[in-house]
């Protein structure tokens, strides 16, 4: 009995071993998901052929008169802006190039704007000469504090009364609305007939005085008129008069006094669309001026000819991931979120969570921009998440980068593929499990897809439109949150 007792103990270790041995490799293995090569490059092909006449928001809507204020609640069919592009590509992959380097002009922009914030630079104010402002001004790296992006999606609105219907860019990394106006000094191609003061009954120009064009980053005053400028990473600018006009909401009624820029003279990344709506967190955004409690928007796969939504002061999803919204001190403009890391595979990424806090002097933090594509992040952030991902798709046919993407696959002649699930994780504790859409994209129509985040040498990092497609992005801004609904659009 007592010569028993060893090999009992000896049992009991070794089934205790063998289960503990099977619990940690449970603990260890790699969550996946599918992704859906096949449908990914249809719709690259799709693209490319796709006749922009066919699609239903070019059309004119009718607008209802109705009350409108604060508290209501409407929405608007939203595309991607790649519709209203009158450039043709040859093939997919000089589109996807033509996208990434738009998509690093806007990143630079965006750098720069905090920069300038971050190091206290002063409004600037034009210098007209005559009746126009020099070329000169247009330029100047003072002149960038303006910068602002230039938007990926587009939804139509109506300016003036009686109401008439233009695409507008969305960019929630900017401010100032506009759009081009006759008489046009140097205009750019855009869907519509370019809008015309002198048939809209509520144009009213605003004073050098008047409040608005004091909140202005970059103003001038010409015959006690006010003139605005905003210019791009990539040279591209509008500059034209400062004004208050009515702005209609398909059939949700319409907001007077809306202050605007009519721009005369335009130039740059913005064919297609007659100018820009900013949702940004200054006092001039459209969010800001319609007083809007909240807004949500939904972004349909930029290849995809659908629509999504814009909507403001509407009811929260009810399976909501949500996470704080941080604002600056330095820059109002930009929204912050709360982001601690990813896991990939159900592997937590070993990031420093510094990497993503804003600091006292307005540096770092990450922001959601729906008008960035591709994810930015700090380079050390960036490195760790890429090498999660490389060491865990060994078996999956590597090959060589395009543009700013270093890790690409060869993904020719398979129908799908089975791959690591990506997550952002919050603050608070929430997570975010991404479609593999929206991490692997394809850049041909040849069966190449990369790993869609890129490093970047600023401490902004950026989470772009991609990894938030197909996901309804919610603003609380009086709360102060930022919510995720996956596959609510």
């Amino acid at each position: 009995m007592a010569a028993s007792k060893p090999f009992f103990l000896f049992s009991i270790l070794l089934l205790f071993s063998v289960f503990t041995s099977t619990f940690s490799r449970s603990l260890l293995e790699t969550t996946t998901t599918v992704l859906d090569v096949s449908s990914a490059l249809q719709q690259t092909q799709e693209i490319l052929s796709f006749d922009p006449e066919t699609v239903k928001p070019f059309a004119t809507e009718t607008i209802t008169e109705s009350s409108f204020n604060s508290s209501s609640s409407f929405s608007l069919p939203l595309h991607s802006r790649e519709l209203l592009r009158i450039i043709q590509h040859e093939d997919y992959k000089s589109l996807v190039l033509s996208r990434l380097e738009r998509d690093s002009a806007r990143v630079n922009s965006l750098v720069a704007k905090l920069q300038l914030a971050v190091n206290n630079v002063d409004k600037q104010q034009l210098k007209p000469v005559g009746t126009q402002i020099l070329p000169e001004d247009l330029t100047t790296p003072v002149v960038s504090g303006a910068s602002q992006g230039s938007g990926e999606y587009f939804s139509r609105v109506g300016v003036g009364s009686p109401p008439k219907q233009f695409s507008m860019v969305l960019d929630t990394g900017s401010d100032i609305n506009w759009l081009q106006c006759q008489p046009c000094t140097d205009c750019y191609q855009q869907s519509d007939p370019i809008f015309d003061p002198r048939a809209s009954s509520t144009y009213r120009p605003l004073s050098c005085n008047a409040p608005q064009c004091g909140s202005l980053d970059v103003s001038a005053c010409r015959a006690n008129r006010c003139l605005y400028q905003v210019s791009y990473g990539d040279g591209s600018y509008t500059v034209g008069e400062f004004v208050m006009e009515t702005v209609s909401f398909g059939n949700s009624g319409a907001m007077n006094g809306v202050a605007l820029g009519c721009g005369h003279d335009n130039e740059g990344l913005f064919v297609g669309a007659a100018g820009l709506l900013g949702l940004g967190g200054g006092s001039l955004s459209l969010t800001n001026q319609i007083k809007a409690k909240s807004f949500a928007y939904c972004l349909v796969d930029r290849d995809s000819t659908k629509s999504g939504t814009l909507e403001f002061n509407s009811a929260q999803a009810g399976d909501l991931v949500t996470a704080p919204l941080i604002r600056s001190k330095k820059i109002d403009t930009f929204y912050y979120v709360g982001l601690t890391g990813f896991s990939v595979g159900g592997h937590v990424v070993q990031i420093p969570p510094s990497l993503f806090q804003m600091d006292d002097s307005g540096a770092g933090g990450i922001i959601v921009d729906c008008g960035t594509a591709i994810t930015r992040l700090q380079t050390q952030a960036y490195n760790s998440l890429r090498d999660s991902f490389v060491k865990l798709t060994p078996n999956l046919k590597s090959t060589s980068g395009v543009a700013l993407f270093d890790t690409c696959y060869d993904f020719s002649g398979l129908p799908s593929v089975k791959v690591p699930t990506l997550s952002f994780h919050f603050a608070g504790g929430k997570s975010l499990d991404l479609p593999a859409k929206n991490y692997l994209i394809p850049v041909d129509s040849d069966g190449t897809f990369c790993f869609a985040f890129a490093p970047t040498t600023s401490s902004m990092s950026i989470i772009g439109n991609v990894q938030q497609q197909g996901t309804r992005v919610s603003f609380d801004l009086a709360n102060n949150r930022v919510g995720f609904s996956p596959n609510k659009c």
